[in-house]
């Protein structure tokens, strides 16, 4: 297999050396990572500046680039400049440092990229753990992600889907089929006041779940819970995800009638 990684915290953070060091055992890696920290930037792209690609490892088996762009970026520049003729078979992006699950998805760098791949028809899995450490233990992970990335290369290709990976801090009881929590943040802002006195705004925020629960001894045996509650309980949680942001259930509703001729 030929195996394309990218993240969002930037080549050399411990996630994506740990990813490197795995997905080696099933292929060839080619890496294309942002040079630094590109946290939330979700599917940013950059329009203004040019974009620069940096070799710094050329080995057997491993290729790594830094970029000055975007993870999607990255994942644009590995498709149509360094494999416009043969594409990857795989694209995993992370492991990030910190959780991708919930609402999280929409605004992740890390499934950024994994939308970006998804998008070109590669199969695109994003790994995240619920720690912000950079020092994060990944030990108990690593050999979960081998073998849900068989699991998955093993699986009917489906159309616009992707996979959102999100593992809790040690010791782990399994993993869980799962959807994305619902819910939203509430209190992102901190205010402070700089030297000359004027106030500046600095994130944070709580997560505010509005799902049936966050316990997942509440969802019934053909229930799908939440990622949220499958991390809570000490399970890897694994969601489907779609880059089709079609609400297709809205065409059966009664009001869904809309269509109308002009004069």
């Amino acid at each position: 297999m030929h195996i394309f990684i990218t993240n969002d915290d930037g080549w050399g953070a411990k996630g994506i050396l740990t990813l490197v060091k795995i997905m080696r055992k099933l292929g060839d890696v080619t890496v294309v990572a942002p040079d630094g920290p590109r946290s939330a930037q979700s599917n940013a792209i950059t329009v203004l500046t040019p974009l620069r690609l940096n070799k710094i490892i050329e080995e057997p088996g491993l290729t790594v680039y830094t970029s000055n762009g975007t993870p999607t970026d990255c994942v644009k520049l590995g498709i149509h400049i360094l494999f416009p003729d043969k594409r990857p078979d795989l694209i995993c992006s992370g492991i990030n440092h910190g959780d991708n699950g919930c609402v999280n998805v929409m605004y992740s760098g890390t499934m950024g990229a994994v939308f970006e791949g998804c998008e070109h028809g590669i199969l695109s899995i994003g790994w995240s753990i619920c720690d912000h450490n950079p020092d994060a233990d990944f030990s108990h992970f690593e050999p979960e992600i081998l073998r849900l990335t068989q699991f998955i290369i093993e699986q009917p290709k489906r159309e616009f889907v992707c996979w959102n990976i999100n593992a809790p801090q040690g010791p782990l009881k399994g993993c869980r089929l799962t959807r994305h929590c619902h819910g939203y943040w509430d209190k992102e802002y901190m205010t402070y006041t700089d030297p000359s006195g004027k106030p500046f705004y600095m994130i944070t925020g709580q997560f505010v779940s509005t799902d049936k629960s966050d316990n997942l001894e509440d969802y019934a045996v053909n229930e799908i819970p939440t990622d949220r509650a499958a991390n809570k309980a000490g399970y890897i949680s694994v969601s489907p995800t779609s880059i089709d942001m079609t609400e297709h259930r809205y065409f059966a509703s009664p009001d869904a009638g809309i269509n109308y001729e002009l004069d």
